[in-house]
């Protein structure tokens, strides 16, 4: 890969959109690219190493603050991985509960599923079941 990239090479490279890159780039998640006369951005292999850091890290569905501090620990190099991993399992325990809510309305909405006869009557035991009960 050449030395220097544009947005577009690096959005291709990277799976993260010009726009978020830009995005990334205006919160300070992302260092500035250097900026050519014309006033192209181009960015190097150490960011495009950090756009595919952040695509990893938001497909495993870590917050923006939660990989600003990922990225910081994986910038240190006297990081402790007690650290990271208090991070990882902290965000574990949030999906996980994410899961049991998750699970909780499927099963809900099964239930009412199959109490609707889904003819052509009023009746429903969908919307009755989203009726608060007194």
């Amino acid at each position: 890969m050449k030395t220097l990239v544009t947005i577009g090479e690096a959005a291709a490279a990277s799976g993260v959109s010009a726009k978020m890159i830009r995005h990334y780039e205006e919160i300070g998640v992302l260092q500035k690219a250097h900026r050519t006369e014309a006033g192209y951005r181009l960015y190097n292999s150490q960011q495009l190493q950090q756009l595919g850091f952040i695509r990893q890290a938001r497909n495993l569905g870590f917050s923006l603050a939660q990989i600003e501090s990922l990225l910081a620990l994986w910038r240190d190099p006297n990081r402790s991985s007690r650290d990271v991993k208090q991070l990882a399992d902290r965000h574990l325990a949030e999906i996980r509960q994410k899961i049991a809510e998750l699970s909780q309305m499927e099963l809900i909405l099964q239930q009412l599923s199959e109490q609707c006869c889904g003819d052509l009557s009023p009746h429903c035991a969908i919307l009755d079941g989203l009726v608060p009960k007194p």
